[in-house]
């Protein structure tokens, strides 16, 4: 986060909640009347690196405006917990064909042929 956006945060900020993982979500305390359609600001304070893929998708629906309210977190079975976005690191998926996993194709089924003028 940057200076400015902690200034704001403190003189502007509304505090609504925190989620999981420790990002605070803040809103600004007043709504400027002169403008009906005008919608109060909101953004998140990150904890630690800010990446947007740990935002939760109940905070994630707040943030946009579409929900009035955070929707309560509740955790599926199915649910994984969360895994910061890989890419660019050893960690990163790489498919059974590509060249850093072994380069091992199958062979193609002779179908193709390819277009000539």
């Amino acid at each position: 986060m940057s200076i400015g956006t902690r200034l704001l945060t403190m003189l502007n900020g509304e505090f609504v909640g925190e989620d999981a993982h420790g990002n605070k979500y803040y809103q600004e305390r007043t709504k400027r009347l002169s403008n009906p359609l005008y919608r109060r600001k909101r953004w998140v304070m990150y904890k630690g690196k800010a990446e947007g893929s740990k935002v939760p998708a109940e905070w994630h629906a707040w943030l946009h405006y579409t929900n009035d309210t955070p929707l309560n977190a509740r955790s599926k079975a199915w649910e994984q917990p969360h895994k910061p976005n890989l890419t660019g690191t050893l960690g990163a998926y790489v498919p059974k064909g590509d060249d850093r996993a072994g380069g091992t194709r199958a062979a193609s089924t002779g179908d193709y042929q390819a277009w000539r003028p």
